[in-house]
């Protein structure tokens, strides 16, 4: 099929590449002419792991270009997918559909400029959009495209950063939103390739209900990691260990293993703002969803919190002290600090007077334009020379075999905090340095 993806964002790209690679010839646009360029040389806005290789093969076998035209971008296509961003809109936390709403104009302008005799098409947004969203983006179309038959339905992403190309793949499910049967008749070409492989089961739904689906699902998953959170400080302050709470209560097939690691709390372009935007909407609709509202109250409180968990493990005092922070970014495999958990951390401390240094793989471009009076290190050992303490924010790959006893050498006070529980407090121990994790014995400092 001939499909274009309007938006080069994180969801954009990621699934026009994919779409491509399923055989289908896609066009990305995107009103950003640098970063078409950008494109255009092989070089990805974004860090996704295998994702220059992935374009680079597509474009190189003629069914992946990219475009700031839309009208150019929307002619001869079957199907137009909106991937723009719905962030947080200001002042009142309602999803900002403005983007969403501004391409779906222009798309329907530019085709009502064609000949009226051209084949219908088939709209559908791609972005997390808030249900009733397809409604409004259908009447936008019909009356900026009378003579066209523009058919809108919706089809929520589900994609973890870094993983997004599995993910898009190898998915537990796709999920699209329509009534109308040639439309749906479409979107099963579109996702033909997985249902050959059997690989994901395509569910069929009413549009409000996909627009649905997405919001709950990632209200439930953080409704997860909260839960979690909250049990680590029960752990805390009875003696148990939350990893081994977390083994026994997720063997239950019920409840499964996912999404109940503790840690310093979510962050990302998903979730925080997901949930924000569901609390919204459910106001709207005067049917308030209580659980939701503790999870968010329940995350915003905990990433400071860790900041003042730092601070207790340092006898109570940060000021003059030097603090190494290990990862930046809300998750490991990708650059996005958007509500990443080292940004509180670190005001935190730098509040109470320690001096910062930090150490990511990837994420310290985007870091250093959140964060003031940051030293950004490239060397983890070179990042924990003379600290007082080494805070493992984020749990990439490159952070979970340390020499722990190189660094217990250059360190001025030998402590580790693990806000992941990457290492074991024994090893730890061994090497020298004091350890302090997160749900564990002998891990209740204050945070209060």
């Amino acid at each position: 099929m001939r499909i274009t993806m309007v938006g080069t964002g994180y969801v954009g790209l990621v699934s026009g590449a994919c779409f491509s690679d399923f055989g289908h010839e896609v066009i990305c646009v995107d009103k950003d002419p640098s970063k078409i360029a950008l494109l255009e040389n092989g070089v990805m806005p974004i860090f996704e792991p295998g994702l220059e290789q992935l374009v680079a093969r597509n474009v190189q076998a003629g069914r992946l270009s990219f475009t700031t035209d839309i009208a150019a971008g929307v002619t001869n296509a079957e199907a137009v997918f909106i991937g723009v961003g719905t962030p947080t809109r200001r002042g009142d936390g309602h999803a900002d559909l403005s983007y969403v709403f501004a391409a779906a104009q222009e798309i329907a302008a530019a085709l009502e400029a064609q000949s009226v005799g051209a084949s219908d098409l088939l709209l559908v947004t791609k972005s997390t959009v808030p249900v009733g969203t397809g409604d409004e983006v259908e009447r936008i179309v019909r009356q900026a495209a009378p003579n066209r038959v523009i058919r809108v339905a919706s089809n929520p992403e589900f994609l973890r950063e870094g993983a997004a190309i599995e993910d898009f793949k190898r998915p537990d499910r796709v999920v699209c939103g329509t009534d109308d049967g040639i439309a749906r008749g479409m979107l099963s070409q579109v996702y033909r390739p997985l249902s050959l492989n059997q690989s994901a089961p395509v569910l069929f739904t009413g549009r409000r209900t996909a627009e649905l689906i997405k919001y709950a699902a990632n209200a439930f998953l953080a409704t997860k990691i909260s839960f979690i959170n909250e049990i680590a400080d029960l752990c805390e302050a009875t003696g148990a260990d939350v990893q081994e709470v977390s083994r026994g209560i997720g063997l239950d097939n019920r409840i499964g293993r996912k999404f109940l690691h503790a840690g310093p709390g979510y962050g990302g372009s998903c979730f925080p703002k997901d949930t924000l935007a569901l609390l919204k909407t459910a106001e709207d609709y005067q049917s308030p969803l209580r659980i939701v509202e503790a999870v968010v109250a329940v995350n915003d409180s905990r990433k400071r919190a860790m900041g003042r968990k730092v601070i207790a493990a340092m006898g109570g005092e940060a000021r003059g002290k030097v603090v190494t922070i290990l990862g930046l970014t809300f998750k490991p495999n990708t650059d996005d600090m958007r509500d990443s958990p080292a940004i509180a951390i670190i005001q935190a401390l730098q509040d109470a007077g320690a001096t910062i240094r930090a150490c990511d793989p990837e994420g310290m471009q985007q870091a250093a334009k959140m964060l003031t009076d940051v030293a950004f290190v490239e060397d983890p050992y070179e990042a924990v020379t003379d600290a007082d303490v080494v805070v493992i924010v984020t749990e990439w790959d490159a952070y979970r075999a340390l020499d722990l006893s190189r660094m217990a050498k250059t360190m001025r006070t030998l402590l580790m905090v693990d806000l992941r529980n990457v290492y074991a407090m024994d090893e730890v121990n061994s090497a020298g340095l004091t350890y302090v994790g997160i749900g564990k014995r002998d891990s209740a400092l204050s945070t209060h």
